[in-house]
């Protein structure tokens, strides 16, 4: 039976949380068993009897059985955030250690937006444990709801989340608390803050009754967390706003991009664009992908055979080309990852992120990915750029024989010869797809075996544990949604080369930790621009646990929930997909100014849906909720997702 502890912390200089004085509580259980698709129904009532307000912060905590727990409070904490792991690096995040230890701590307690589902779980003896409530509260005059949906009325006050090591307990407030610390990003971080507008308030007489829905439930591994999120994305679901069609998005986007983006000296587009009112501002950031190059040119080459606009396909073939013929390393067959001044190297705006000097496998697997797409889209137009398809193998040829023991690609590779330098992260997974899909598309399946070995390493070491750390080189090996992104695509070759059913687990297995990153409600955002153009969280995934915005990047496979309800239906992931499809289309300017910025089209990559990422600011020093700039990118992203199979739907 569920058994909670409430305590309180009222405003004041006292940081302990201690057994209710002046408040009551009642505590009545009125359904359910526990299941993933029953859970208990635990109403609690919280109530001022005295004669004055009260404020502070009320906490109701659900006990973990077993040693050793991992949490998954989703978009924030994975495990222990990989607490066991060194924490001396350039971009902390909040850990969990049982001895305190900046960034570690035994405890967290977090603003419920920074979450992408108002849940906390834990995984220990087998069992998950936990529950969903309602991350915020609602007022109709007088009268206090927590929301949910359905629950209508102003918005009133945020909820929070946490979990603890010592003793194991996962948390939910009333009110809330940013503690121990609070991560506005990695590099700005503030000790917990004094009581203030976190506070929580119950007026003479007043109760508030909430209910958390608590799961404790058998599971083979951590992957069984999903029953759980399922049940809560289907009670708590809300669609993102319709805002514009799919060819709509693609066409302003693209024409955006292809008009004020392109910088013809650099046979590439800048990586940023800003809007100085009588000019614009170039950043070109060069990159050969990830954050630029073909990143970009990949992602405008299919919207401009979509939309039939050849001078578009001649901007992103001379950067394909440019790239073909000028990057490689001839000592070691792998491309440079970066231009800079106009030579090729390795020395990319990440350089200094990395442990090692060398190619960083993320952006050369991905280079070679995206170069393999944009060869078959050509070549199902009737035109056959052998050399591109010459660049891909000769890079996938050395990569194929950096693998180590366990089968996992590098992190990064030698400049001198293309071994492998460092291991332990997901960013090589970027090689596996490269390498599965020139596989799928030539029929040459010579390495078939090894790819299906590292297939099963990847799975098995980050996916199943729900721990995939390592992704992008700008955040120091820790836990993202991004890494997951090239498994995904990995998987869907061979699966499709092999037919093997277990492959198809394991990409509904990848899907569903991405999900877990992306909202299944649309959070009440309080900073402008957001707040005020009716932007939808929902569809949207955080980045990671170091940098807490949302990002498009996971809009970039939406070819692969089409190729798995293809294969097998899934309402769960068809639900999810159509939420994708709509937020990225509502997250660019319908006409100049729209979001605070720009021209007609133009889209960053950051949308600060929490305190999180805050760093830009209005001309009057107030913070906003976006990037003030164009970033190719960003936008190519959801181009590379609408315009494949989405472009039918």
């Amino acid at each position: 039976m569920i058994s909670l502890n409430i305590t309180a912390r009222p405003l004041g200089d006292d940081t302990a949380y201690l057994p209710l004085d002046t408040l009551t509580a009642d505590v009545a259980c009125t359904g359910g068993t526990g299941a993933p698709d029953d859970p208990w129904a635990v109403q609690v009532q919280i109530t001022n009897p005295a004669a004055q307000p009260w404020q502070g912060v009320v906490r109701i905590a659900l006990p973990v059985a077993g040693d050793e727990p991992r949490f998954f409070l989703p978009g924030f904490m994975y495990g222990t955030n990989r607490g066991e792991a060194p924490l001396v690096v350039d971009s902390p995040c909040p850990r969990l250690r049982k001895t305190e230890h900046f960034p570690a701590a035994p405890w967290w307690m977090v603003r419920s937006d920074r979450l992408s589902h108002p849940v906390a779980l834990a995984y220990a003896g087998g069992r998950i444990t936990g529950f969903a409530a309602p991350p915020y509260f609602v007022r109709n005059g007088q009268q206090r709801q927590a929301w949910q949906p359905g629950v209508t009325g102003d918005f009133d006050q945020y909820a929070g989340f946490g979990c603890s090591l010592v003793p194991g307990e996962v948390v939910y407030t009333l009110g809330y608390e940013n503690a121990p610390w609070m991560f506005i990003e990695s590099h700005h971080h503030i000790p917990r803050q004094p009581m203030g507008e976190n506070c929580f308030t119950l007026q003479p007489g007043e109760t508030v009754t909430v209910c958390l829905h608590c799961f404790d439930y058998p599971a083979q591994d951590e992957r069984g967390l999903h029953d759980a999120l399922q049940w809560v994305y289907w009670h708590m679901h809300q669609s993102p706003k319709r805002k514009c069609s799919i060819r709509e998005t693609v066409t302003s986007m693209a024409e955006a991009i292809a008009r004020d983006a392109w910088l013809p000296e650099h046979h590439a587009y800048s990586g940023f664009v800003f809007d100085r009112g009588d000019h614009f501002e170039y950043r070109p950031l060069p990159s050969i992908s990830w954050t630029n190059g073909l990143s970009a040119a990949t992602p405008m080459l299919l919207s401009a055979l979509r939309l039939e606009n050849e001078a578009m396909r001649q901007q992103a073939l001379e950067c394909i080309d440019h790239i073909v013929q000028h990057a490689i390393n001839e000592r070691n067959d792998l491309p440079y990852t970066a231009e800079v001044d106009g030579a090729w190297c390795n020395r990319g705006w990440w350089y200094d992120k990395q442990p090692t000097p060398g190619h960083a496998a993320y952006l050369v697997g991905q280079s070679v990915y995206l170069i393999l797409k944009a060869y078959a889209w050509e070549k199902q137009r009737g035109v056959d750029h052998a050399d591109w398809l010459a660049f891909a193998q000769r890079v996938i040829r050395r990569t194929e024989q950096s693998r180590n023991a366990d089968g996992e690609y590098p992190y990064v590779l030698s400049e001198k010869t293309g071994a492998g330098l460092c291991y332990d992260s997901f960013s090589g997974a970027w090689c596996m797809a490269a390498a599965a899909y020139c596989a799928w598309l030539t029929g040459d399946q010579t390495h078939l075996p090894d790819l299906l070995r590292s297939e099963s390493w990847y799975h098995d070491a980050y996916v199943r544990r729900q721990e995939c750390y390592g992704g992008p080189l700008d955040i120091d090996m820790n836990i993202d949604s991004e890494g997951i992104l090239a498994y995904i695509r990995a998987v869907r070759y061979l699966h499709a080369m092999t037919g093997d059913d277990l492959l198809l687990d394991h990409l509904r297995d990848a899907l569903y930790y991405e999900y877990t990153f992306k909202f299944c409600y649309n959070s009440p955002i309080k900073v402008p621009p957001l707040s005020t153009t009716g932007w939808s969280s929902c569809g949207g995934s955080i980045t990671s646990v170091t940098n807490p915005h949302i990002h498009p990047m996971s809009s970039s496979v939406m070819d692969e929930m089409h190729y798995y309800l293809a294969c097998r239906e899934d309402a769960y992931i068809r639900s999810r997909l159509q939420d994708t499809i709509l937020w990225s289309c509502q997250c660019h300017n319908t006409f100049d100014g729209e979001f605070g910025y720009g021209k007609k089209g133009w889209m960053s990559e950051r949308f600060c849906h929490s305190e999180g990422l805050l760093k830009e600011t209005y001309p009057d020093g107030s913070p906003a909720s976006t990037w003030f700039a164009l970033m190719p990118w960003a936008c190519g992203s959801i181009l590379e997702g609408l315009t494949g199979d989405s472009w039918e739907a």
